[in-house]
């Protein structure tokens, strides 16, 4: 009794994201990190030389390595991923705490989805 309970289309909004993002990757027929991965590589290597250049000292190999990789595909759609959960549980849990009508989580995602739904249709010009 008085415990949190996770939103059920929260709990589900992870695996249509991750399925979301495998989309977008199928259209445009490029791998995520593709576009920037050698320019980070790049970039991180520089700093590295440079760091080791003002300090004298050496970074260890495997550090050096650590630092420099680029982000695999599979780390650059869990960033994604833990940004997206992130970003929408603090809109739920805003809507939550803001409109004191709505008594649960559950409640404040269905009416944070209904708002957004609205605001597209405004937008657009098809509603109200």
């Amino acid at each position: 009794m008085g415990g949190i309970i996770i939103p059920d289309m929260y709990c589900n909004a992870g695996g249509v994201t991750v399925s979301y993002f495998e989309w977008l990757k199928n259209l445009s027929h490029v791998a995520f990190g593709r576009m920037e991965n050698r320019y980070a590589e790049n970039s991180n290597a520089n700093l590295i030389n440079t760091l080791e250049s003002l300090t004298g000292k050496t970074i260890p190999a495997e550090n050096r390595l650590m630092i420099v990789k680029g982000a695999s595909e599979l780390e650059l759609v869990n960033s994604g991923l833990e940004d997206t959960m992130i970003h929408s549980y603090r809109e739920i849990r805003e809507t939550w705490l803001n409109k004191p009508e709505v008594k649960t989580l559950r409640t404040a995602a269905f009416v944070n989805s209904i708002d957004k739904i609205a605001i597209s249709y405004m937008n657009l010009g098809v509603w109200p």
